[in-house]
């Protein structure tokens, strides 16, 4: 049983770079067991605050808590196994075989004593699987689609069996059948295996479509949440894209859908 509602949360997140405040005082409760989704304009603070949520960032100011415990006095280790995190550019030997990259998602459980179990190899099977790469499981990733190779990192990240996944701009450089399916992966994921998704998002019309949650970026702080037909609204594309644009109910799946005027 879950001991805190909200597995992943900031407060007071701030962090300045050379081009200045990226993100100012965030705070944000992630829903468990839905996918969020995280929208805004450009250099609103998007992939910082999914670096920060992983770790990979240290804010200025604020914490981040997992399962109500200041990530950053956890050990690496138990934070690889309870989050893991599709970044927007995984580099990766082209050669490398599918089944080894989706074998490096187990390293979290791995020790110095106990590289590989049996453990391993039913999380890796498992992994395939579902994300359904098995049967180009032995090919280099160099003889892959777009679309095949991120199937292949979501099975690397799903193999690390965590039960939160982070995902920053999962379908950059996909066509939209291929970012359709991995989005309809994504939340078959969620749906069988109860997963917490966090990911980050450029198209507001497929965000609006696949979140149970959006939080909408302005200026580094969270402008608006709620469920899509609470954020995706015209006001809101309004205040945060200055966008002039008509939002109806999308005819086939009932959403909010956004048309530029």
């Amino acid at each position: 049983m879950a001991t805190f509602p909200f597995p992943l949360s900031a407060k007071g997140l701030t962090l300045t770079r050379p081009v200045g405040l990226v993100l100012d005082e965030l705070a944000l409760a992630v829903p468990r067991g839905k996918v969020s989704v995280v929208i805004g304009p450009n250099a609103s603070g998007k992939s910082t605050l999914l670096r920060c949520l992983a770790r990979l960032l240290r804010p200025d100011e604020g914490e981040v808590l997992l399962e109500g415990a200041p990530v950053n006095l956890r050990k690496s280790k138990h934070v690889a196994r309870q989050m893991a995190i599709l970044p927007q550019n995984s580099t990766v030997p082209e050669y490398l075989r599918v089944f080894d990259l989706v074998a490096r998602g187990r390293t979290p459980w791995q020790s110095p004593l106990s590289q590989w179990s049996v453990a391993d190899a039913l999380a890796v099977d498992r992994a395939l699987a579902l994300a359904g790469v098995e049967e180009y499981s032995l090919r280099p990733l160099s003889e892959l689609s777009g679309g095949q190779r991120q199937r292949a990192f979501i099975a690397m990240i799903l193999a690390q069996d965590a039960p939160i996944l982070l995902l920053d701009e999962p379908t950059t450089f996909l066509d939209l059948p291929h970012q359709i399916e991995l989005l309809e992966l994504v939340r078959k994921l969620n749906r069988e295996s109860g997963k917490t998704v966090v990911m980050v998002l450029h198209d507001i019309n497929l965000a609006a479509r696949f979140a149970d949650h959006v939080f909408a970026l302005r200026g580094g702080k969270v402008h608006r949440e709620g469920t899509p037909g609470d954020v995706v609204t015209e006001a809101t594309m309004r205040e945060i894209f200055a966008l002039d644009c008509l939002v109806i109910p999308d005819p086939l799946h009932g959403c909010p859908h956004v048309i530029p005027r």
